[in-house]
């Protein structure tokens, strides 16, 4: 025997309002868009009360066209694993919520031709606005944005060519103030371990201000290591590279302990300093199995971000304000929308240096 299919109940129309009320749907409407003053108290109590029992719901996507305003921001994300861009929707939420818009969330995964379509996707639904942080995205693909009339927020990147407005970490104080906290605590040797950065903007200032302070740094050494994390061989080759490098730091200390003359050998203190919270936890997870439980006596880890994991491990951190970026970012997008005219802006919020175990002497 077969089972008749569902009966689905029609929603009630604006046409069916407006007949239930008695008046035209012109005066539907004005209700509607809050056009109190040009109906009577006894036209709004019948509207009211037919709304009521019809229980009619407005198609605020149809209304919001018609006005051509339909309240809707896109939000380009690079990576939604990431605890950061978690933390930035938190404030992006909270923000739609207080000024009444609603945010469209589309994750590339990573991926530049996913970032590409996803763009030329959000023009479709006729967005508002749109808050972009991406990987690799460029100035061309943005262009339909920018230069269509769309105001877009970048967060945490800025894109060569594009003028608009950004919000994000001071990048380069935050990789200064990291990388001086190591040398005052007795590193002189440092490896910054950073994603592929020719495209990313805040990466190339984080490196860039690590070398800057490193070479100012007397009797300290600094490296570079580059770990793409979406290539297994090229973390294993990384990570070996840097195993050598521990190992040869374990020598020296082995042969300064067993020196006679302090003069003839100097234990080398190495600390690794990751640039973001996924660098370090592959570099976490990689040290423990190598070393054991306490692979934090053989070498130290600074990492910009503070994953919960951090506190639990120990790790000093340097605490990005996740939610008032995301929060900002929607207020300036806002403002825009709202038909703000001044030159693009660049809101630098500073990090915070959380000091754990890891670093200390």
């Amino acid at each position: 025997m077969s089972t008749p299919p569902l009966a689905t109940t029609r929603r009630a129309t604006i046409t069916d309002v407006a007949r239930e009320a008695g008046t035209g749907k012109t005066s539907i409407s004005r209700y509607l868009n809050g056009e109190m003053s040009v109906l009577s108290p006894e036209l709004r109590a019948r509207i009211e009360a037919a709304i009521e029992r019809l229980d009619y719901q407005p198609n605020q996507m149809a209304r919001g066209l018609k006005r051509g305003r339909n309240r809707l921001i896109g939000m380009l994300l690079a990576d939604l694993t990431n605890p950061y861009t978690v933390e930035v929707l938190q404030g992006v939420e909270a923000a739609c919520h207080a000024l009444g818009l609603m945010p469209l969330i589309c994750h590339a995964a990573n991926e530049v031709e996913m970032e590409r379509r996803y763009l030329q996707l959000l023009t479709t639904y006729r967005v508002e606005g749109v808050i972009v942080n991406a990987l690799g995205v460029r100035e061309e693909t943005l262009r339909p944005v920018g230069d269509g009339g769309i105001p877009a927020v970048l967060v945490d990147r800025s894109v060569d060519g594009l003028i608009t407005d950004m919000v994000g970490l001071d990048n380069r104080a935050a990789a200064e103030l990291g990388t001086r906290h190591l040398l005052e605590n007795g590193f002189d040797e440092i490896w910054f371990v950073v994603q592929p950065f020719e495209q990313v903007s805040s990466r190339q200032l984080r490196e860039a201000a690590f070398r800057d302070v490193m070479r100012d740094a007397h009797g300290a050494r600094g490296h570079t290591l580059v770990l793409n994390l979406a290539d297994a061989a090229a973390v294993e080759r990384g990570l070996a590279e840097l195993d050598r490098a521990l190992d040869a730091a374990g020598s020296a200390t082995r042969s300064a302990a067993g020196s006679a003359d302090d003069a003839t050998g100097k234990a080398s203190r190495v600390a690794l300093f990751a640039a973001n919270a996924p660098v370090a936890l592959r570099l976490a997870l990689h040290l423990k199995a190598r070393y054991g439980a306490h692979w934090q006596a053989r070498v130290a880890l600074l990492s910009i971000d503070d994953p919960e994991w951090a506190e639990l491990t120990g790790v000093t951190t340097i605490r990005q304000p996740t939610y008032e970026i995301g929060y900002r970012a929607v207020e300036f997008l806002h403002e825009r929308i709202e038909g703000v005219q001044t030159t693009a802006r660049d809101c630098l919020l500073p990090g915070e240096l959380i000091v754990r175990a890891s670093t200390s002497r």
